[in-house]
């Protein structure tokens, strides 16, 4: 970053100058990630019933609303750039833009080896990946003035990389609203999912079915369910559970059952004076 900087005052290249200051939300975002993922793994304690495992999606969101905000500054400056044109020395641009893009090779290829579930780590990736596009239009940008002589290129390649930038930061400030808003999984279809449940044996009806992401990884599920008076309460929650386990990979699931042709029930059909039981989550 600091030799960008100075290049890039060197140069008067702002795709550099650009690219520096993404690296600094760089640096400032790999310290944050590290932070929240040692906060995500706390257990659940006093109020947070749910542990902390969304820390990773205000990581990730945090990510994604510096990407856009820089987008929308390096479009301005690049625009400007274009209309008043300087003069650009394009061997340093492009010498220091190879560097940054094997640099950033390096970086990618380690945080990849971590778990790309957590949005958390889908940010620092996002934030390396920007970079060596970044990078790569820059170097492109480089050689171009060099053997051309064109120096807009060095702001049309800031406009490139602001368009990156603003499509990734995007998709990470969209998925971390999906958690936060309590949306179903990506590759969860809710109405699916009830008729499938619907259609078990012995299950009548289901009623408010609601599904949603804790954090990466943690999916949680809970449901009414009346239940045939010929079938057991219990040996049909224990077999959706299973399902919705081995099918969906959902083990955190809360569910209240019914017989569907009794208002009031005892102990035996598996229900309490209200005429429901209430089944506490499984832990896998």
């Amino acid at each position: 970053m600091v030799v960008e900087v100075v290049a890039g005052l060197l140069a008067h290249s702002l795709a550099l100058l650009t690219d520096a200051a993404h690296m600094l939300t760089d640096a400032a975002a790999l310290a944050v990630a590290i932070l929240a993922a040692q906060v995500a793994r706390r257990p659940a304690r006093g109020s947070y019933t749910y542990g902390f495992a969304r820390v990773d999606a205000l990581s990730g969101q945090a990510s994604g609303i510096t990407l856009i905000l820089l987008a929308v500054w390096f479009t301005i400056e690049a625009v400007r750039r274009l209309v008043h044109p300087s003069g650009v020395h394009g061997a340093v641009v492009t010498v220091v833009a190879v560097v940054g893009v094997a640099t950033n090779l390096l970086a990618t290829g380690l945080a990849g080896s971590a778990d790309r579930a957590s949005l958390n780590v889908r940010g620092v990736l996002a934030h390396l990946i920007t970079d060596i596009w970044a990078f790569a239009a820059t170097a492109i940008a480089g050689v171009v003035v060099v053997i051309t002589g064109w120096t807009r290129a060095d702001p049309v390649a800031s406009l490139v990389v602001a368009a990156v930038m603003a499509w990734t930061g995007w998709r990470l400030a969209q998925a971390a609203g999906r958690i936060f808003l309590e949306a179903a999984p990506a590759g969860v279809d809710p109405h699916a999912l009830g008729q499938q449940l619907a259609q078990f044996d012995g299950v009548a009806e289901v009623h408010d079915l609601h599904v949603w992401q804790i954090g990466p990884g943690v999916t949680a599920l809970s449901a009414h369910l009346l239940v045939r008076s010929s079938h057991d309460c219990h040996e049909v929650a224990s077999g959706l559970r299973t399902v919705l386990h081995d099918n969906y990979d959902i083990g955190h699931v809360t569910l209240e059952t019914d017989h569907v042709d009794s208002s009031v029930h005892d102990a035996e059909n598996c229900a309490d004076a209200h005429g429901m039981i209430h089944t506490a989550p499984v832990k896998h």
